[in-house]
């Protein structure tokens, strides 16, 4: 027999026949061991690991949260099935529940601590190099335009009438959002009040319908207060602007409190003791950027001045060069563009010249808004959940598109009109939810569009709900690749050129030809179509 070394030795040379990647040896004192080995890093690649540890950590969070979520849904449904021996089966979820347990099919909306998606690709030194040549580009835009001027007129046309004009009578609009945050503040908080008693008093009937007349007249104030006061002092777009978005966002918080905290308020039986969501949590809500109530939300330790400064700088930045392009690519082209026959030729042409424009007045209303005007209130809210987007420049299908384009209105419908429908259709019929959806989202942004250009035109209405639910349908997620993303593209440059022609035709056309008497049919039948003065 062969001794016990020898077999040993033998065993590791088969080992090392069959292993094509042998190990190297190297000594413990040697300056190539691994304890000793430091391998060089560049700023980028500590910068990319830096960020996927983020992102792993949010991840984590994320999960774990959800995880919870569904634990704590599954013990009530538990206590739901198996009631106590004597008592009635519980009629109100746990508490980790009370403010967030609604009868919906589907995910629930989870905050978590994240950063905005451009603040996370910032901190890579090539998105930031991209970003920079961005600015130049514009710049080189802006001052390519000014030396044309300068060349024919002799003079720098540094011209601010159309940004005067668009903000005109901008005190009258923010004396009028007074009234609309008090009754948003004070109506449905204070109707939940009432309703927050138990059913065993005599005045629960009494408070029922206080609660009901509050909320009826705290929608009136919402609706007629803004509209009566654009129409009566012909406020311009921008001070209207103003108007429309806050009477839309102080409905949609309005209706997520009132929906997240009514479920446990009127589940509540008997003599039991009901307690309101704070006033304080309610307040912060009005302000915070979400639309999706919670009692409490993730904070982040500190704000950052600079940080806040910076972002109303860039937002106001972006209001300018809007301006700017409105000025120079529509108003010289489209500005008498009535005074001409209309043709075909013509219609082709102004879209075709509106594509530019349209697509840079998108990028800088998703980066003025969605991006800058939000972080800037999160940072000072000390808000920790910042995802108000995901990529969507990235997507392959319109579907994907929607969800992502903006998620702080995407998580409404999502929560209050997909799953509330799937819920009162027994989770069937997933296609009528989703047609619901965008016929809603349809009418509410025809509506915006309507009061800030003070005449209906349902372009944004056939192009969001007809075109858009068809292509939602037809480019759905399972379309992946480039050659989608670059479809994709091309529908948004289109789209975004067919709403700036037309809308800026009808708008010039009505100043043209201004109406002999206001009518109902007036107001809705199109000025562009018969008006060549």
């Amino acid at each position: 027999m062969e001794p016990r070394a020898a077999q040993l030795r033998k065993r590791e040379g088969l080992r090392g026949e069959q292993n094509p990647f042998p190990r190297e040896e190297v000594s413990s004192g040697s300056a190539e061991s691994p304890g000793n080995t430091e391998v060089p890093r560049s700023p980028d690649l500590v910068q990319w690991t830096r960020h996927m540890e983020a992102v792993k950590t949010q991840l984590l969070a994320q999960a774990q949260g959800q995880l919870l979520e569904l634990l704590d849904r599954a013990i009530w449904e538990a206590m739901q099935s198996h009631p106590p021996p004597g008592g009635p089966p519980p009629s109100t979820p746990p508490d980790s529940l009370s403010k967030t347990w609604k009868p919906s099919l589907g995910k629930w909306k989870v905050f978590i601590n994240r950063k905005s998606l451009l603040d996370e690709l910032m901190e890579v030194q090539h998105f930031r190099t991209i970003y920079h040549m961005f600015i130049a580009g514009l710049c080189v835009f802006i001052i390519s335009t000014l030396t044309i001027d300068f060349i024919d007129e002799g003079r720098l046309m540094l011209e601010f009438d159309l940004l005067i004009f668009s903000f005109g009578q901008l005190p009258l609009a923010l004396v009028t959002w007074v009234p609309m945050f008090l009754s948003t503040l004070l109506a449905p908080y204070q109707a939940l009040r009432l309703w927050a008693r138990p059913r065993a008093s005599a005045a629960w009937m009494l408070g029922v319908g206080l609660g009901c007349a509050l909320l009826a007249a705290h929608t009136a104030v919402l609706g007629l207060l803004p509209l009566h006061v654009a129409v009566e002092y012909q406020l311009p777009p921008a001070s209207r602007c103003i108007l429309v978005f806050e009477q839309v966002r102080l409905l949609m918080k309005s209706y997520s409190f009132l929906r997240e905290s009514v479920t446990g308020t009127l589940c509540a039986t008997g003599g039991e003791c009901i307690r309101a969501p704070s006033f304080f949590s309610y307040l912060y809500f009005l302000f915070c950027p979400t639309l999706i109530y919670r009692e409490t939300y993730p904070r982040t330790p500190n704000v950052r001045w600079n940080y806040v400064a910076k972002n109303f700088a860039q937002a106001l930045g972006c209001v300018l060069y809007a301006c700017f392009i409105l000025g120079r690519l529509c108003v010289p082209v489209f500005a008498n563009m009535s005074q001409e026959p209309f043709s075909t030729r013509a219609l082709m042409l102004s879209i075709m010249h509106a594509t530019l424009p349209g697509i840079f007045l998108l990028l800088l209303i998703f980066f003025a808004f969605l991006h800058c005007w939000l972080n800037a209130f999160a940072e000072m809210l000390r808000f920790g959940d910042r995802m108000f987007y995901r990529d969507w420049w990235n997507s392959t299908s319109f579907s994907n598109y929607y969800r992502t384009w903006n998620v702080v209105v995407h998580d409404w419908l999502y929560s209050y009109v997909y799953q509330d429908g799937m819920w009162l259709l027994g989770g069937r019929a997933r296609g009528a939810a989703m047609l619901s959806v965008f016929l809603v989202s349809a009418m509410v942004h025809e509506y915006i569009f309507c009061f800030v250009l003070g005449f209906l035109y349902p372009v944004m209405l056939i192009l969001f709900f007809v075109i858009g639910g068809l292509l939602n349908f037809m480019m759905h997620d399972r379309h992946t690749g480039p050659v989608w993303n670059v479809l994709m593209w091309t529908l948004l440059f289109l789209g975004q050129g067919i709403q700036v022609s037309l809308y800026c035709q009808e708008w010039y056309a009505r100043q043209h030809c201004p109406l002999p008497q206001t009518t109902f049919w007036s107001l809705v039948t199109p000025q562009s179509w018969s008006c060549h003065s």
